[in-house]
């Protein structure tokens, strides 16, 4: 009842393009997760060698991905 169904321009029930829509979201959640880990795991190791050469981060690190251009803050 509360299941959400897609439905093409003439507003008929379009199952194949729901289906179609909701691997490429689910597909890019899982990419998104894996740039978070790889950030999670990035970070500390930016603050260990910062510390490692005599300095200290005071601020945020913000990144950006080359390939989507989306930042990281």
């Amino acid at each position: 009842m509360g299941e959400k169904v897609s439905r093409n321009a003439e507003g008929y029930p379009d199952p194949t393009f729901g289906g179609a829509w909701g691997n490429m979201r689910r597909e890019e959640k899982q990419r998104e997760a894996e740039r978070m880990a790889k950030i999670n795991d990035l970070i500390p190791v930016m603050k260990q060698t910062a510390e490692l050469a005599g300095f200290e981060v005071v601020g945020r690190i913000t990144l950006r991905d080359k390939g989507t251009g989306k930042e990281y803050r």
